[in-house]
């Protein structure tokens, strides 16, 4: 593998993350998100335009003109900043959400915040902030999420947990104990909405139930059949994957959705882990989303210009238009209702 960088620290790895995502071995090989086996309903005589399908949702407070986020990926060296950039551009002109990468980097080197600077090119975005659940038993606390949150005028922020990622990444953050009762604390005292999400090896049933209570306005279940982040740290570490048994564990999307649903059946779900096509989100949906969300096919378009985003996610938010129409669905509300 060629490196973008070769240099130490938290930088360099983000940019090695971003050049082990786009490799074919970043990928769940032996499973899949399930989704594909969910069946769309069909209707021959939908009794409604396609013109008139309307996409149009509100999450955390935000009106979205399709229920879809750019899911988190990179921040911390200026690539990944000139990626977030046309990331950001894309949805501030089609009306979704972003989801930044992880803002760790930001915190520990002020230097590079700049790269998480997405406000001025998409002002009236649906902005979420991100940091990492285990920093939370490494001494950050309420104020750090504030700072990440309002640094870069976010609306939210996701706190992701990733013990498998951790377990497999170099230096990686293995102590975990605790970290429920950290949250519990944590997630009320914070004048924002929060997300808890897994990175692609899903939420858990047992883990849902036991935050259910804690206070987050959504759960972002990042199921298994996407990218491995696991397949990527080894990537990263060894130019290979060493272990492909351990990086094959996870949930898969579909069975983390209904779970989620079924353990937490007041909390607004995100739908990501290896969502593609319009298709697949319409089927997230029918199974309780509320929205869904896309990084990794967007990556390589972002490392290209904000059009080449805008290009694919016009053409996925068609898809799944053309998908609500053939099912009869006038609306994400109708939509909704017949997965109830």
């Amino acid at each position: 593998m060629t490196y973008l960088t070769s240099g130490p620290g938290l930088s360099a790895r983000k940019l090695r993350h971003i050049e082990a995502c786009l490799l074919p071995d970043s990928q769940y090989q032996g499973v899949t998100t399930g989704l594909e086996t969910v069946r769309w309903p069909y209707r021959a005589l939908p009794e409604l335009n396609l013109a008139d399908v309307n996409l149009e949702v509100s999450f955390l407070g935000r009106r979205l003109s399709a229920p879809l986020l750019i899911g988190a990926m990179t921040g911390g060296a200026d690539r990944a900043g000139q990626i977030n950039r046309n990331l950001a551009t894309a949805a501030q002109r089609l009306g979704i959400g972003l989801m930044l990468g992880s803002q760790r980097v930001m915190l520990e080197r002020p230097e590079v915040a700049a790269t998480f600077q997405v406000r001025e090119v998409a002002p009236h975005v649906l902005l979420v902030g991100n940091l990492g659940g285990a920093q939370f038993l490494l001494g950050y606390g309420a104020e750090q999420a504030v700072q990440a949150v309002r640094q870069v005028g976010a609306d939210a922020l996701a706190i992701h947990v990733n013990p498998l990622q951790e377990a497999l990444q170099a230096g990686g953050d293995t102590s975990w104990a605790g970290l429920a009762t950290q949250l519990a604390a944590l997630v009320p005292s914070l004048p924002f909405p929060v997300i808890l999400k897994e990175v692609g090896h899903g939420l858990d049933a047992r883990t849902v139930s036991t935050v259910a209570g804690m206070g987050f306005r959504a759960l972002d279940v990042a199921g298994a059949g996407g990218t491995s982040w696991a397949r990527v740290e080894e990537l990263v570490r060894y130019g290979a994957v060493q272990r492909p048994d351990l990086c094959e564990i996870g949930v898969p999307t579909a069975q983390a959705l209904r779970d989620a649903r079924q353990q937490a059946p007041g909390v607004s779900l995100i739908a990501s882990g290896g969502i593609r096509t319009g298709l697949d989100a319409a089927r997230a949906l029918l199974l309780g989303a509320q929205v869904v969300a896309v990084a990794r096919p967007l990556l390589e378009p972002a490392m290209d210009s904000a059009e080449a985003v805008e290009v694919w996610l016009s053409r996925f938010i068609h898809e799944l238009r053309v998908s609500m129409f053939v099912g009869g669905f006038a609306d994400i509300s109708s939509l909704g209702s017949a997965s109830s």
